[in-house]
């Protein structure tokens, strides 16, 4: 039932499950109430906007049929979630399917009833005839707000559904009475336009907030449907869902990739800009990875399937989206404060409004509950419950579309805030392919080094299996002079400074000037060997030590150039006021070189891969909010100490677990853009929140009738309830005017 995943020990588990009936923020407050207050529930969050809940929960205290009993009681509809589909498209034109039906049905009557009242329509016993009118629609039309009502105050809270049966039923059985029992003025067509347009709101509230999940849809329509795979020799057409690990699949120009593997045969260019954001098509070729739902533009390629289903790389993007936009922003705990405290409120003023024009004012009855259902009415709880949520599901999702994947609007609103980016040398200001620009042997030291070849078959002795960057530019060298295949013995691997190993019976140790004076290598001609080393570092070029039985032989100058976005990229943050580190493991002059060709003023050098989350620590303790930069592999204890770890992805499963947010191009830009896109959905939610706030401030006073004795101003329940069901609207497209932002 629903999608239920481990979560480490004590055999804690998460459930996502959709949710029906949910119609402002009291509604999502309440079911987490009662959930949170259910014995074996560790967490809840309800979503009004995705119209979702997720719980955690100990199975063993309490079980998934318990947790939709609960919701069940509080009077909504919990369903399964089978699989990660679009649930909240389905709950949304499912609802919207009803209310456009109530909406004509409502529109109908209301529109008879607003000409007989208001423009006096001589018909006689009018009174029936607008009785008759109105009930189909208080009955029909507002048995929602009537059956939200019973559950809320069952629950001993109150929602807009309260506020709404209030307002409308105090009109209703007001003119009611008055046709029946004694003689008043009829305001039937309050009761019935005010449903009409609560109803009218709620749809164009809907049709809104649909696209404001756009961008997961786009993601979820790119997964294909069917794949050619080779069976008994043979190639056949299948579904993907019957796509199996090891499967061999053909793939033509024009054709969608169906699964995540391999390539084992042919070449292709291949489009995968609607997973990594990369406008330019990449090559793949024997041997390389692709991705599934990526497009093969031109070429013929088989490749052997490593991943299907939820484990395909665009299924994690998709659940990696899905979290995040379910999710809350930290701001948005003040608005679920203060939607909490409100309907009680709205309602006390509608209360105390009425006996103020009733018994102070001297106002007829008439008068004084018009006013009341004015202010019960115009008030907007909704607006307040959507202002975070539809903010961050477009933020997010345009995002993901741009190659940019937030982790949830806890990183969407921090992000905003970081004062300091520390970037990883290499692999993220570097493109993290070094090769071998310089070998130097320093002649006579050692019979048996006379070459550059004999120094680099040294070294690559001991290079073999290292997964360092640097040992593959020493192996490609050694493959290009083609030198003697030595093995090495007892190799030894020192984080931060070298590796060292026995060839030939001989201690060869390899590394930077730390690890020659650790190991205590001697030198013939310190100042000579020493000046030759710094003119390498001077040009930003890592200088790679050799020694040979505890003697300095030689040295290999590596160059791993910069991004070409790297300039570009701290050139934007600057001018955002935000200031730039490169944090390396490197020496200081060669990292020093580097940080001033793209413009990094500070670096922190010669650091051990397992002291960077102390320096990143160090900046905190100074009081800056510090985003790390890196590629999520040898630097994830500094990713996870950031207030915000940014990976560089390239498209790497690595890279999707350890970061907050996940570049999935190689372009350094998108970190500016990242920050940019994090403070304008910031900017959104507050606006959101602002007008709201404003709205209700001005709004029911106003209704209360503040203006009424100066300007003789007040406003009809009809116009206060139009004005309610235009708030929720107005807010909703607020936040998709994000999706126009340019960066």
């Amino acid at each position: 039932m629903g999608i239920a995943e481990k979560e480490g020990t004590n055999n804690l588990e998460k459930f996502t499950f959709g949710i029906e009936g949910m119609s402002c923020a009291a509604c999502a407050a309440r079911i987490e109430r009662v959930l949170s207050s259910a014995k074996g529930v560790k967490s809840v969050n309800v979503n009004l906007a995705l119209k979702r809940g997720t719980v955690e929960y100990f199975p063993d205290i309490i079980d998934k049929k318990k947790i939709f009993r609960i919701v069940n009681e509080a009077g909504y509809q919990p369903f399964e979630i089978k699989s990660r589909i679009d649930i909240e498209k389905e709950i949304r034109e499912k609802e919207m399917r009803t209310q456009q039906r109530l909406l004509v049905f409502t529109g109908i009557f209301s529109i008879l009833i607003f000409i007989i009242s208001m423009f006096k329509v001589g018909i006689p016993y009018s009174s029936y005839v607008q009785f008759m009118l109105a009930t189909p629609v208080q009955f029909i039309g507002g048995y929602q707000f009537y059956k939200g009502s019973y559950h809320a105050i069952k629950s001993k809270s109150a929602n807009m559904d309260v506020l709404v049966m209030l307002g409308t039923s105090a009109a209703y059985f007001y003119s009611f009475g008055s046709t029946f029992f004694y003689e008043g003025e009829l305001f039937y067509e309050t009761s019935a336009v005010l449903i009409f347009f609560i109803i009218l709101g709620r749809v164009l509230e809907a049709r809104a907030r649909g696209r404001t999940s756009e961008s997961i849809r786009k993601l979820i329509g790119l997964k294909p449907t069917s794949a050619h795979v080779v069976r008994d020799g043979k190639e056949v057409e299948i579904s993907t869902d019957e796509l199996k690990l090891e499967d061999v699949v053909v793939v033509r120009s024009g054709e969608r990739i169906p699964a995540d593997g391999v390539v084992i045969e042919g070449h292709a260019t291949i489009d995968e800009k609607m997973i990594t954001g990369e406008s330019i098509p990449v090559e793949r070729t024997v041997g390389e990875e692709i991705i599934g739902a990526t497009i093969n533009k031109k070429g013929y390629i088989k490749f052997r399937v490593t991943k299907i289903g939820e484990d395909m790389f665009i299924s994690q993007i998709i659940r990696l989206v899905e979290e995040a936009q379910g999710s809350k922003a930290p701001i948005q705990r003040y608005a679920d404060l203060v939607s909490s405290y409100f309907v009680p409120f709205v309602m006390l003023t509608s209360i105390i409004s009425f006996l103020f024009w009733f018994f102070l004012a001297g106002e007829g009855i008439v008068f004084s509950l018009r006013v009341a259902i004015a202010v019960l009415v115009i008030a907007c709880p909704c607006a307040m419950g959507l202002a975070a949520p539809t903010a961050v599901m477009v933020g997010t999702g345009l995002g993901a579309e741009r190659g940019i994947l937030i982790k949830g609007g806890e990183t969407l609103e921090n992000a905003g805030k970081v004062q300091v980016v520390v970037f990883d040398k290499t692999g993220t200001i570097t493109r993290g392919a070094p090769v071998v620009t310089d070998v130097k042997v320093f002649r006579d030291v050692h019979a048996n080094v006379k070459d550059e070849k004999d120094l680099i078959s040294y070294a690559c002795a001991i290079e073999k299996g290292s997964e360092h960057p640097i040992a593959d530019a020493v192996l490609k060298k050694g493959s290009e002079l083609k030198v003697e295949d030595k093995m090495g013995f007892d190799i030894r691997i020192h984080p931060g400074l070298g590796i060292s190993g026995i060839v030939d019976g001989k201690e060869v140790s390899l590394g930077n000037r730390q690890f020659m004076k650790k190991v205590g290598v001697k030198y013939a001609d310190f100042e000579r060997e020493m000046r030759e080393v710094l003119e390498l570092e001077d040009k930003g070029k890592t200088v790679m030590l050799v020694a040979l039985e505890g003697v300095l032989v030689g040295l290999i100058g590596i160059a791993d150039l910069e991004k070409e976005s790297a300039k570009d990229a701290i050139m934007e943050l600057s001018k955002m006021g935000i200031s730039c580190i490169m944090l390396t493991g490197d020496n200081e002059r060669t990292a020093r070189a580097i940080a001033s060709r793209v413009g990094i003023e500070k670096v922190i050098a010669e650091v051990m891969p397992d002291e960077k989350a102390s320096e990143i620590k160090n900046l905190q303790g100074e009081g800056y909010k510090v985003a790390m930069v890196g590629d999520g592999i040898n630097d994830a204890p500094a990713l996870a100490q950031a207030d915000i770890g940014i990976a560089i992805g390239s498209g790497t499963d690595v890279a999707i677990e350890t970061g907050d947010i996940v570049i999935m191009k190689d372009d350094l830009r998108d970190v500016s853009r990242a920050i940019i896109l994090s403070r304008k959905t910031l900017r959104k939610i507050k606006e959101n929140l602002f007008w709201a706030f404003v709205y209700n401030s001005i709004g029911i006073p106003i209704a209360a009738g503040v203006l009424y004795p100066v300007f003789g101003i007040l406003l009809t329940p009809e116009f206060a309830g139009f004005a309610m069901a235009m708030s929720s609207v107005s807010v909703v497209s607020n936040s998709l005017i994000l999706r126009n932002m340019k960066f």
